[in-house]
């Protein structure tokens, strides 16, 4: 044996072979075993079974042994063919030294042929990466098993561990590339195989076993292996979505979405007394009909991506391309999707690419080098959250990340994404104190990379899904978020609204008697809201953390209260902008959510006042849903001046807001907001068109559990000049109350 060859026996015994196929498997032989040269050269079988006592080699199509291998260092066995006429595909019989039988298909055979390059479409990487079921046509039989790769370029070796090989890192050491990848077929892995990786850095150094950052499904703490999963088994029934799904994602197409937390929208009570989470099947049989009937057109889930940590609601993922285990396997989880589709609503999942947390089996020094996070703790350390950040200028980690977003559209037909903390990837200096950050190459604070990732991601998205749906959480004045890449923008589709989410909650805190002096907070979005193609979203965000409930921010007694809500939501509808609500929102809950328990459903069943306000508040959201849905004027010009006007917007004595919303060729709407007790009689409003007016919604309905200040039957106009329209009508306001108005057109 060479020098080279003894050097790298040496690190199998070790565990640290970074090249086992130079001294394993089929090789040229010239040396007999009397040590003689050979004028022939035949083949010589090199296996690496530190576990066997005895390998026997057998011929895998034919069942004929080949011979009985000899043991010539500890744990490695080598056999001489001669001269075969065909290089056969064998297994190995193994007698354990725990006197235990077993056959084993022996890696090491399959050579070039599996590890030649396969070419990878852009930004798809996830088809070869990871766990890979492979079916080998060779010599007339199919060898089935799994190709495993995982990234590490600085590692001194990688060995594949797992449920197939009792965890024994010895068994299964992996090809070392050029290209940093390192790769095995392993013949007998099959699905559901539980495995990780486990890698030494440079210095040999043994790491914490990894996960596979491509893994598709993960198995729950502690044990947070990946789990091997065969993408192609579902059979998917949302065929004419799909088809219709171009239209999703565009700007004059209604958008109100219910935002879940998956784990804590409702929970089963168990014969202990606990309450467990429902998984993705029940959800399916109960979210789904309930999100319908209430009327919203989508479900955006809070990362649904696997994350060991409940309490982080899923922002701290580990496994980005597995969906968490928690509520069942990948194909429950496509089934959940399925069925949304199925009933018209769309998914969009929150995903996050700001950062990701230094659990031992995840991202963080994944090779023993900071391969996915920048190595500079001003840039690669997250203050807030106590987590690692993205490298985005590395191509590796963009094509990881990017993927990742395409993996989601494509594996799991997912709508669209929500990208969390944009404005924590944008700003070198987000949450740092001065000399805690590094500029620029401009002396800037902007982080650059970060933007070109961020562009980058919109354009494949875009280029890929036409009708997709991407979200901005970004909670700063950065320009042009949601404008092309080819205007200079960052070319998401929407942004949240966040101006209008604070401005609007303070106003309401306010006691009405006070409103008078803020009048220009419920205004104020105006001025910027064609800047931006805004979602105005009530978000998981301003229910946590000690800020209550909406419900709760509301002023005065519990009639109040529901009528101050009920107002405000009426409000909203009628304001430009999609819509967002988080779960509970609906019902008026006043327990600040708790991701450890479900909503306060029990509320709804209450037979007093306060269950009539809740059930009333409900009612009246799946009247608004119907609505925007129905109304052209209510979402068809939202980014569009044309589609907005004040009507009143300067009585702020009365603290009363009139404004109409126009779509097409359709009816306008005329909105009134009267956001005082007082109950305004012989009100005098402007209106576009002479005739007949009919209020199409009234919050203080006594149906959603209102006083029943309405304006029944027809209003008729009167040629009386008022707020620059030549007609006018006279009504009633009713007190905290919201009202649309049509035409009899």
């Amino acid at each position: 044996m060479t020098n080279s060859i003894e050097s790298l026996i040496e690190d199998l015994k070790d565990g640290c072979c970074a090249r086992p196929f130079d001294v394993l498997g089929i090789h040229d032989s010239a040396v007999h075993r009397s040590g003689s040269l050979s004028s022939e050269r035949g083949k010589l079988i090199r296996v690496w079974r530190p576990d066997a006592d005895s390998v026997q080699l057998v011929d895998l199509l034919s069942d004929k042994p080949l011979g009985s291998m000899q043991a010539v260092r500890r744990g490695l066995f080598e056999l001489e063919l001669g001269r075969p006429t065909s290089l056969p595909l064998y297994r190995l019989e193994i007698q354990s030294k725990e006197h235990q039988s077993f056959t084993f298909i022996d890696p090491w055979q399959f050579g070039e042929h599996v590890f030649s390059q396969v070419f990878v479409e852009p930004y798809r990487s996830y088809r070869y990466m990871g766990a890979q079921l492979v079916n080998l046509p060779l010599a007339g039989h199919d060898v089935q098993g799994v190709m495993f790769r995982v990234y590490a370029p600085h590692a001194r070796s990688v060995s594949v561990v797992g449920s197939f090989n009792g965890w024994d890192a010895r068994l299964h050491p992996m090809q070392g590339c050029d290209d940093g990848i390192w790769r095995l077929f392993v013949p007998h892995a099959s699905v559901g195989d539980l495995y990780k990786y486990e890698l030494r850095n440079a210095e040999s150094v043994l790491l914490p076993h990894k996960s596979d950052p491509y893994g598709f499904y993960a198995e729950q703490p502690p044990g947070n292996a990946s789990v091997v999963y065969d993408h192609s088994r579902y059979r998917w029934q949302d065929h004419h979505w799909q088809q219709e799904g171009s239209r999703q994602g565009q700007l004059n197409q209604p958008m109100s979405i219910y935002e879940v937390h998956l784990g804590s929208w409702r929970r089963e009570r168990q014969f202990d007394g606990g309450m467990r989470w429902l998984s993705y099947q029940e959800l399916a049989n109960e979210l789904i009909p309930y999100v319908v009937q209430q009327g919203f057109t989508h479900i955006e889930l809070l990362p649904a991506t696997e994350h060991p940590f409940s309490g982080s609601w899923g922002y701290q993922p580990v496994g980005l391309y597995a969906p968490t285990s928690r509520f069942g396997s990948p194909d429950d989880f496509k089934a959940f999707v399925d069925r949304c589709h199925q009933n018209g609503l769309g998914v969009i999942l929150d995903w996050v690419p700001a950062h990701f947390p230094s659990d031992p089996h995840g991202l963080g020094r994944f090779d023993g080098t900071p391969l996915y996070e920048y190595a500079d703790p001003r840039r690669g350390w997250h203050p807030d959250w106590q987590t690692h950040i993205y490298d985005y200028g590395k191509p590796a980690v963009r094509d990881f990340l990017i993927s990742n977003a395409l993996f989601w559209l494509d594996c799991f037909h997912i709508d669209g994404i929500r990208v969390d903390a944009v404005a924590s990837m944008l700003y070198l200096d987000y949450s740092r104190a001065e000399g805690e950050w590094e500029p620029n190459v401009h002396g800037g604070h902007e982080h650059l990379e970060a933007v070109d990732f961020l562009k980058r991601l919109n354009e494949t998205i875009y280029g890929h899904y036409p009708g997709a749906i991407t979200i901005a959480e970004e909670s700063t004045s950065w320009p042009g978020v949601s404008k092309p890449t080819y205007e200079g923008g960052l070319g998401f589709g929407y942004k949240w609204n966040m101006g209008w989410m604070h401005d609007s909650l303070e106003y309401m805190r306010h006691e009405p008697e006070y409103r008078c002096y803020h009048h220009g907070e419920l205004m104020f979005s105006m001025e910027y809201h064609y800047s931006e193609n805004f979602i105005l979203a009530l978000s998981h965000d301003e229910v946590v953390h000690g800020k209550g409930t909406l419900l709760g921010k509301m002023p005065g007694d519990d009639w109040r209260r529901f009528a101050n809500l009920r107002a405000y939501y009426g409000f909203m509808y009628a304001h430009p902008g999609k819509k967002l609500l988080f779960m509970g929102a609906e019902i008026g809950s006043l327990v600040e959510w708790n991701h450890d328990d479900q909503l306060d459903w029990q509320q709804l069943e209450r037979g007093d006042e306060w269950g009539n306000y809740s059930r009333g508040l409900q009612q009246l959201i799946q009247e608004l849903n119907r609505l925007y849905r129905e109304s052209p004027a209510l979402h068809q010009s939202d980014y569009d001046s044309w589609g907005f006007s004040w009507v009143i917007g300067d009585d702020s004595k009365q603290s009363v807001y009139a404004f109409l919303r126009r779509g097409g060729s359709q009816a306008p709407v005329l909105v009134l907001c009267n956001f005082t007790p007082e109950v305004r009689h012989h009100y005098r409003v402007g209106v576009p068109n002479a005739g007949q007016w009919y209020e199409l919604l009234n919050t203080d309905a006594t149906g959603f559990g209102g006083s029943g200040v309405i304006n029944s039957g027809g209003l008729c106009t009167e040629f009386v000049e008022a707020h620059g329209y030549e007609q006018s009508l006279v009504l009633t306001l009713p007190p905290l109350g919201t009202i649309y108005l049509i035409p009899d057109f």
